[in-house]
């Protein structure tokens, strides 16, 4: 898809609604799990696997920030018809992936029962965490070679193929919970293989499809190598955005922490609560890759006006989707906690937190989509900054003083999420108003352009 022409609108909902749908079925991974273990295991195997989420976070997040660099890169190229330094740029990526999954699986698994600690993981809860981790990390090869081939083919506009991948992925992640839990009895450990092995069959698929195809992000053996020209701007653009996702994801972990302290039925309703939160949060996500995209290639083609015209589209679609979702949410939202856990006190929880924080849900689309604008012309240091502020910063003095000076409850510690996102709304689009994007771009990088060489 080529996105320097046509009507805005309707290439950014094209493209995005494979990645929905493909989100979905991502978010369908964990909701699964969730559910099995909730309705057929022990609420002690919920909280588990429901509450490593932020640990599971912090590692993918440093991945999925270099691949979103990598997917900068290769879309700015594809849009200025550069099409041997997008190739450059592809094989470049998928050695560094290799690494990057030694590292992080040797460090995940290592690593594990220290991140559980620093969670204040209740000791009834530990060992089936724990255990869902070590098989987790194990296999996390599988996600980060799907995401760097699917931020590969969404960089050329490819948003269906990693769709159709990570929905077979996901019908067979399925199987494999109903299979190990109900059948074989496995309970987390079962649970967590159905996973891994949905994420492998989806990276072979990706890997399959890069191999064969003919266009100029062809995988080829005798190509894979790193480029180092091309390696630094992958790094000048991905570095910020991973090290944003991962402190950011840390920084939930100390959130986990200020829940974990009021028991197994405050942390499975705040399990819930999370799984829905995910979907909602679908769109915008959907939205600010489609939006990444849109700005990478415009970039590279030299459309600055477009680019930005395309920003304001992407907001607009942003709000209006996520408030008309927050209203089914809100009205229905004791039986939706009840699909993952239907213990009184966990629907009450859940439902709780869902009907204070869904209202503010729209805030956070302002923010993401300039932030991915921003990603998309190449400048990743400027949201790492503001989401760093907002999210870590902002939020943990935030729950410091409720905590310790205003009411050390549920709610009044939750609501830090929705003052995190208008602070970060306001602080992005201020910056983005002035910026220039062009200025950011990797074509008018010496360094990649072979100038400085």
């Amino acid at each position: 898809m080529n996105m320097t022409e046509g009507s805005i609108p309707r290439l950014l909902i094209t493209f995005s609604i494979p990645l929905l749908l493909g989100n979905i079925f991502q978010q369908m991974y964990n909701i699964v799990d969730t559910w099995v273990v909730g309705n057929y295991v022990s609420n002690e195997a919920f909280s588990a696997v429901g509450t490593v989420g932020p640990i599971i976070n912090v590692m993918i997040s440093l991945y999925i920030g270099f691949s979103s660099g990598a997917g900068v890169v290769i879309a700015q190229y594809f849009g200025a018809c550069k099409e041997k330094e997008a190739q450059k740029a592809v094989h470049t990526s998928f050695v560094t992936t290799l690494i990057f999954t030694v590292v992080m699986t040797t460090v995940g698994i290592t690593m594990r029962r220290a991140f559980l600690r620093l969670m204040n993981m209740p000791e009834e809860v530990m060992p089936e965490a724990s255990l869902y981790l070590m098989i987790f990390f194990a296999g996390i090869g599988g996600l980060f070679f799907y995401n760097i081939g699917a931020a590969t083919l969404q960089a050329i506009g490819d948003s269906r193929r990693p769709f159709y991948f990570l929905s077979a992925a996901t019908v067979l992640n399925i199987i494999g919970d109903l299979v190990f839990v109900l059948v074989f009895h496995r309970g987390v450990e079962g649970v967590a293989f159905a996973t891994i092995l949905g994420m492998a069959v989806s990276a072979i698929c990706m890997i399959v499809t890069l191999v064969r195809t003919k266009t100029c992000v062809r995988l080829r053996l005798s190509m894979m190598r790193i480029d180092g020209r091309i390696f630094r701007q992958i790094i000048r653009v991905g570095i910020p955005a991973a090290l944003q996702m991962a402190i950011v994801s840390f920084s939930n972990i100390i959130v986990q922490g200020y829940i974990n302290q009021f028991g197994p039925d405050v942390m499975s309703g705040w399990t819930a609560y999370i799984k829905i939160d995910a979907l909602m949060f679908l769109p915008i996500q959907s939205l600010a890759v489609a939006i990444t995209t849109f700005v990478g290639q415009n970039i590279g083609g030299g459309e600055i006006e477009r680019a930005r015209q395309g920003v304001r589209t992407a907001i607009w679609l942003t709000i209006l989707i996520t408030i008309v979702l927050s209203i089914p949410v809100i009205a229905f939202a004791p039986w939706l906690v009840a699909f993952f856990n239907d213990k009184a006190e966990v629907v009450y929880y859940g439902t709780l937190l869902l009907r204070w924080m869904t209202p503010f849900y729209f805030i956070a689309g302002s923010a993401n989509i300039h932030s991915a604008g921003l990603r998309g012309a190449g400048n990743s240091r400027t949201p790492m900054i503001i989401n760093v502020l907002c999210y870590v910063c902002f939020r943990q003095v935030y729950l410091y003083v409720v905590s310790h000076y205003v009411a050390n409850a549920i709610i009044p510690l939750a609501m830090g999420y929705p003052a995190g996102w208008l602070v970060c709304s306001v602080l992005t689009y201020l910056y983005f108003r002035k910026a220039d994007l062009g200025a950011t771009s990797v074509m008018k990088s010496a360094d990649i352009s072979g100038e400085g060489e």
